[in-house]
């Protein structure tokens, strides 16, 4: 296999990094609240129904670089959300095949609108994977005020997000997300940081779980640069092996037999 080390271009690996770090500053607090809740895929089900409303947007003739796009997605994330929190006072022992079922509806739904359409494969592949290699640094500005806005709204609710709050928060920092790095990778910058650091509390555990996230996307830009290989999917093991790495960290591993201990106990 032939290294490009040429591929190692700031101009385009830099706007890259920079969104990776957007995606990061609202999914790893928010990861923690999925892993804290029990709902492990109620990220993938809420990214992919806001990938459906960018389908479904681009299916009516909505110019697919305008905000019409980006109101759709939200639209159809919000409604998601409205309809889960619905269902998490209705049934709530039964949230998590709902949310599945609500995937699998999102899902095939896109399949369905993109049946007839002859660059659909090419849709859904950008739509799962993403094109985080493409995006401009004038493309990250409205998802940098979104993600601030919702950093700050958090901070001055301390991280207290229960209810319609909690679903509709998730379902903006999520729509915001999954059309710089599409599904797979809102999902593992979700998942992987909050599941490695899952035996830490406080402040030690945002700021590792941040740096897992970090190291994944520094990581597999570069690798998929100098290899030519597809960044999101890369990212996404990068994620898994940097969440591993930290396993040999000694605060994390303390973190994770403290719980351990604890669970045991009880």
């Amino acid at each position: 296999m032939t290294l490009n080390w040429e591929g190692l271009d700031l101009s385009i690996l830099g706007p890259a990094c920079a969104a990776g770090l957007i995606v990061l500053s609202t999914h790893v607090p928010l990861g923690r609240q999925v892993l804290s809740r029990g709902i492990i895929f109620i990220d993938l089900a809420i990214a992919q129904i806001a990938g459906l409303g960018v389908i479904l947007a681009q299916f009516l003739g909505i110019d697919e670089h305008g905000y019409g796009v980006q109101i759709a997605a939200a639209a159809a994330a919000l409604l998601g959300a409205g309809l889960l929190s619905w269902t998490d006072k209705r049934w709530p022992q039964y949230q998590e095949p709902l949310i599945g079922t609500l995937f699998a509806l999102a899902a095939t739904g896109g399949l369905l609108l993109l049946a007839n359409n002859p660059q659909g494969g090419e849709h859904l592949k950008d739509l799962l994977v993403g094109q985080i290699l493409w995006v401009s640094y004038a493309q990250l500005i409205p998802a940098l005020i979104l993600s601030v806005v919702l950093l700050a709204f958090m901070w001055m609710r301390r991280g207290q997000l229960k209810g319609l709050v909690f679903y509709a928060l998730f379902a903006l920092a999520i729509t915001a997300s999954v059309q710089l790095v599409g599904v797979y990778l809102v999902f593992a910058s979700l998942i992987v940081p909050a599941l490695a650091t899952a035996g830490m509390t406080g402040r030690r555990q945002l700021v590792a779980a941040y740096l897992i996230g970090i190291a994944g996307y520094v990581l597999g830009l570069a690798v998929s640069a100098v290899l030519d290989l597809p960044s999101g999917a890369l990212i996404v093991w990068m994620l898994a092996v940097a969440a591993l790495i930290a396993q040999v960290v000694p605060a994390v591993r303390r973190g994770h037999r403290e719980t351990a201990m604890s669970t045991s106990t009880h």
